[in-house]
């Protein structure tokens, strides 16, 4: 007997060939019926046999597309309706959105092979895309992800791609951005100056290749944004981007043309080849302690064994690849600070004078995005974001939610992200920036409006930091007050802990939160930074931190970390202060010293006051140098070698105790490298045995301190059996995650813990 019945998908299912899969396993059942995208996902209307129908819906849910993420699924039987065949129809906008967001994936090793192949009608086009691979998030409009609700509409299929898009047995059936060089985006190599020199596949990428070898810092606008590149191995040119970037040692990405001359160079582990060649693609930090290759890493990575390395992700740079036999720079198209670019004659107007040469294609960017990057632990793989952006981004796929309120969340100020949700599923933005910037600050704004537009929702409930001066938290208020939503304000840190709890979905258990960065502004007004929470309950509370020492000089400290020195040291270390101050500057910071009335306890600044003590650095010429080049000492250590630097885990853990007894080593010609493996086994071993001994069997951890891996790594070597740490998986633990953080604070902390913030309706 045939039956009909209706089926629903839900997840990230939309511009990740689900319609066109469905569409074939439903031939091969010899099914009939209808599949379209809807606001809410995938819905299929399909009759036949009810044991045919139920092992197609099998199928279906068990082994969807590579880069499909189905979050839930329906079947339900309805009245019978007679289908001539299986087509799949289009989209009509009925309704507002409340499906997943489809990131960017890196190209396929099908496509790859297709701009290679001279008989492959794709041969030498960058923008080829398939159900499987190509920009998503960065070109939408709107959705559902229909071809006219992105900026790739601007260009109308050819017949030969038309023939593509319409052919069940190709694999860009139902592509949405499926172009080739008759139809589709222009690409053109232009100097500074604007004046075109080519614009010919044949040649273009050779003469890029050749520019590059020869020397020259070229702009190249991929489909996320722009990348400012030049050769690996040319030590002159590498100092010329340093100067005019204003970028001076932060290390720089760098972009190998194949895994072959990656793997020849530098040793990889299986999970970051597993990585780098994944459908994100990020960027890994690698070990560059036995390097092989011609790279000058010193000026790539200033003072560091490590390097970020990622492998071509899209058909631009997959093409360019293809001419080179040597590693170049591919770091973000900006000055230092600002956003990365998309824009063709914003980038022509703020990289003139960066870039010798521009290639540049006539395809709108709607969302710009930085290169995402991650760690693995050398010792136990674990893996760490540094940055979650490209390829991620905008989904948060891995929780359930249910509220009736609509909750947009603004995040932090230095790591910027926002969190929104606006249906039954919940957003988190790319990477944004450094809110401090002007261009930064737009682009962030300017996302907020696109998340509300795309979802046709106004927020009813703002989260905000409870700075008072953080820019995201001051528009927060602003939007509040437009729209007449909900206003609450959640500490920092216990946004950095709910996001943990978030993310492992804790919620139901006793956990001791640890929550170390370089500042948030405290319950008490004071800075804190070095955190220990209890989570019980539906509540949080703080019952521990580390001891207090004097905030001098705002925003200063955090780029000098002989500031943060100055302010732990004793009075027996004066002669090592007055090795880094002049007389004036101690005579006016011992009087503010004296003076101060601002406290921290903030472990990111214990880090600095290490790496001054040591005499790694003493200024910071980008965020949390002093931190990357205290971990870069460490080549081994033996956890039984160990000594920590802290005498009690009685009461709370001193900063001072801790300087004093590393300053004692340091005279005493104990190895720097010692030193730090001992701080960092002072901080892990304080954290096991305060759980341990207040009976914690869960250990949830965050905070941008948690970026060094030699910690993570030490943590999970000297946790016992019976606790169990818990990790960032999904999201960064810097700042980051504190949009995030706040959505699951004010969305799982029950109502009698919201009592202790300000809350207000703005009308």
């Amino acid at each position: 007997m045939l039956e009909t019945y209706k089926i629903a998908i839900s997840g990230q299912v939309q511009g990740v060939g689900f319609r066109p899969f469905v569409y074939s396993l439903a031939t091969a059942f010899s099914l009939k019926g209808t599949v379209s995208n809807n606001e809410e996902g995938v819905v299929i209307y399909v009759s036949g046999l009810n044991d045919s129908i139920r092992q197609f819906y099998h199928k279906l849910v068990q082994f969807p597309p590579p880069v499909a993420r189905i979050k839930d699924s329906s079947i339900s039987p309805i009245d019978f309706q007679t289908f001539d065949n299986f087509k799949i129809i289009p989209s009509p906008k009925t309704g507002q959105l409340n499906l997943p967001l489809t990131p960017d994936f890196a190209i396929c090793e099908d496509c790859k092979k297709d701009i290679e192949n001279s008989e492959n009608p794709k041969f030498n086009y960058a923008f080829t895309t398939c159900v499987n691979c190509g920009p998503r998030w960065a070109i939408t409009q709107t959705f559902p992800f229909e071809r006219n609700h992105t900026s790739i509409n601007e260009f109308p299929m050819c017949e030969e791609c038309e023939k593509e898009y319409t052919s069940p047995i190709d694999r860009r059936f139902h592509s949405q951005t499926n172009t080739c060089s008759n139809c589709g985006i222009e690409l053109f190599l232009i100097t500074s100056e604007g004046k075109i020199i080519e614009t010919s596949e044949e040649n273009l990428f050779k003469i890029v290749a050749d520019l590059l070898y020869e020397g020259s810092i070229i702009a190249i606008k991929n489909t996320s944004g722009y990348l400012l590149c030049c050769n690996a191995e040319n030590r002159d040119v590498i100092q010329k981007l340093r100067a005019k970037k204003n970028r001076p040692k932060k290390p720089f990405a760098v972009l190998f043309p194949s895994m072959e001359l990656l793997k020849n160079e530098l040793k990889l582990t299986s999970n970051q080849i597993k990585s780098l060649t994944s459908s994100e693609s990020p960027i890994n930090i690698i070990s560059s302690k036995n390097y092989k290759g011609n790279i000058v890493l010193n000026e790539v990575a200033p003072n560091l064994n490590q390097l970020g390395v990622m492998l071509p992700y899209t058909g631009i740079l997959q093409l360019l690849a293809n001419e080179l036999n040597f590693p170049i720079i591919a770091t973000s198209g900006n000055i230092h600070g600002s956003p990365i670019i998309s824009e063709n004659i914003n980038a022509l107007e703020k990289l003139n004078n960066v870039a010798d040469y521009f290639l540049q294609h006539n395809l709108q960017i709607m969302h710009p995005q930085d290169d995402s990057v991650v760690k693995f632990s050398i010792k136990f793989y674990q893996a760490v974001f540094f940055r979650r952006s490209r390829g991620y981004a905008p989904n948060y796929l891995n929780i359930n939610i249910n509220l009736d309120e609509k909750i947009m969340a603004m995040g932090a100020d230095l790591k910027s992200t926002i969190a929104f949700y606006p249906n039954s599923h919940l957003y988190v933005s790319q990477y944004i920036g450094n809110l401090e910037n002007f261009d930064v600050y737009n682009r962030f704004t300017s996302e907020v409006n696109s998340f509300i537009n795309i979802f046709e929702q106004q927020p009813e409930v703002i989260l905000i930091d409870k700075h008072p001066l953080y820019h995201s938290s001051q528009f927060g208020k602003e939007l509040a007050k437009k729209t007449n939503s909900k206003l609450i304000e959640i500490q920092h840190h216990k946004a950095h802990f709910a996001a943990i709890l978030g993310e492992h979905n804790l919620f139901n258990e006793k956990v001791l939160g640890v929550v170390f960065d370089g500042t948030g502004f405290g319950d008490d007004a004071q800075i804190w930074g070095g955190e220990f929470f209890n989570y019980e309950d539906s509540k949080i509370e703080r019952i521990n931190h580390f001891a207090y020492f004097d905030w001098l000089l705002g925003d200063k400290m955090a780029k000098e970390p002989r500031l943060s020195l100055f302010s732990l040291a004793s009075e027996e270390m004066i002669e090592i202060l007055e090795q880094k101050f002049t007389s004036n500057e101690l005579k006016n910071y011992q009087y503010l010293k004296k003076n101060n009335q601002l406290k921290t306890s903030s472990v990111g600044r214990l880090f600095d006051a290490v790496a001054s003590i040591l005499n790694i650095t003493d200024f910071n010429s980008y965020e949390g140098e002093a931190a990357i080049l205290l971990e870069n000492l460490v080549t081994e250590y033996d956890l039984k070698e160990c000594k920590s630097y802290l005498n009690s885990i009685e009461t709370e853990i001193s900063s001072k105790e801790i300087i004093k007894n590393i300053a004692i080593d340091f005279k005493n010609g104990v190895l720097t490298e010692t030193i730090v493996v001992n701080f960092l086994f002072t901080l892990a071993n304080f954290i096991l045995k305060y759980a341990k001994n207040n009976y914690y069997q869960h250990i949830a951890l965050s905070g941008g301190v948690f970026q060094n891996t030699t910690l993570v790594d030490m943590l999970i070597e000297l946790a016992p059996k019976e606790i169990k740490l818990y990790f960032h998986k999904d999201l960064s633990p810097n700042d980051e995650n504190c949009s995030f953080g706040q959505l699951m604070y004010y969305m799982k902390i029950k109502n009698y813990e919201l009592q202790n913030l300000q809350t207000r309706t703005n009308s």
